[in-house]
């Protein structure tokens, strides 16, 4: 399926990142670039927008937004390659952001990416695409999954379970509030942009948890059963950091099927929408089949 139109909309956006500055000595406006250019499917973004008009809104209403959701996922790359996370040195097949610009100044583009995600939330009022309401609703959203309550709770799980046994429910919260929380609040930014009612919010929020918790499981078997010339990064890194993993706890082919149940499952949720139902159901499937 040709998601072309989609893509090509968020890229050339990004692309043209304004807010970063032109100055060749901004260092921490390059490292920004370099991670947000470093490649990535874009999902996030992606599904922000094909929500939205599956809820009857404009794609180009939900692009700042959409952009928002990428910002924060990129900065959340970024500081979970840092030496004091995960200690990762590459990232999609290039250097990791800390690697090519040093420590201090990949914090800085992390945090700044952060806090440009909410200033593209505002913009998006101020361009006229949504109203006050709407934006303080998104950002709430972003607040949610990006703090204390998702993503940072979902690291400070990661990072206090290393070298302990693996349990399941420990494992299922610590992946669905670092994986699953940020793919909700791209189904669900989508929806509020086009003034979805409640049922459809509930529906997109638990299809993003769903293949959020889809793609992390396939993200372990990759780092056991793949290697860098495919994924862009070193695998066995789990393993060799004795972290809490859906492999370890469950082996691969239990996992398989686990991602192919979650998938399914998420699947079923997408009858309510079925202007874009063939859109979302080929993104659900490609995530758990994914390769890379």
């Amino acid at each position: 399926m040709n998601f072309n139109v989609y893509s090509d909309l968020i890229n050339k956006t990004l692309d043209n990142a304004p807010d970063f500055g032109g100055d060749a000595s901004d260092t921490v406006g390059q490292a920004m670039r370099y991670s947000l250019s470093a490649g990535g499917k874009r999902v996030r973004p992606l599904l922000t927008l094909l929500f939205c008009e599956a809820c009857g809104g404009k794609k180009e209403a939900a692009l700042f937004p959409a952009l928002a959701i990428e910002y924060i996922h990129t900065y959340s790359l970024i500081h979970d390659d840092l030496p004091c996370m995960d200690n990762d040195d590459f990232r999609r097949g290039k250097l990791s952001c800390h690697k090519q610009f040093g420590e201090s100044t990949a914090l800085l583009a992390g945090d700044a990416l952060l806090t440009f995600s909410f200033e593209k939330v505002a913009r998006g009022f101020e361009k006229g695409d949504y109203d006050a309401e709407t934006a303080v609703k998104i950002i709430s959203v972003l607040c949610r999954s990006a703090g204390f309550k998702g993503m940072i709770c979902g690291q400070a799980v990661d990072l206090s379970n290393e070298g302990k046994s693996p349990d399941y429910n420990t494992l299922k919260k610590m992946d669905l509030l670092k994986t699953g929380e940020l793919m909700k609040a791209a189904c669900v930014s989508g929806c509020l942009v086009a003034n979805a009612q409640n049922n459809l919010i509930d529906a997109a929020s638990a299809f993003g948890e769903k293949i959020g918790l889809a793609f992390q499981i396939q993200d372990d078997i990759l780092d056991v059963t793949s290697d860098f010339s495919i994924l862009g990064k070193l695998t066995g890194s789990d393993e060799h950091k004795n972290k809490l993993t859906y492999v370890k706890l469950l082996g691969l082919d239990e996992c398989r099927r686990y991602a192919d149940t979650l998938t399914e499952e998420a699947l079923g949720l997408l009858y309510a929408f079925p202007h874009k139902r063939e859109e979302l159901s080929h993104i659900a499937l490609a995530l758990a089949k994914r390769e890379k």
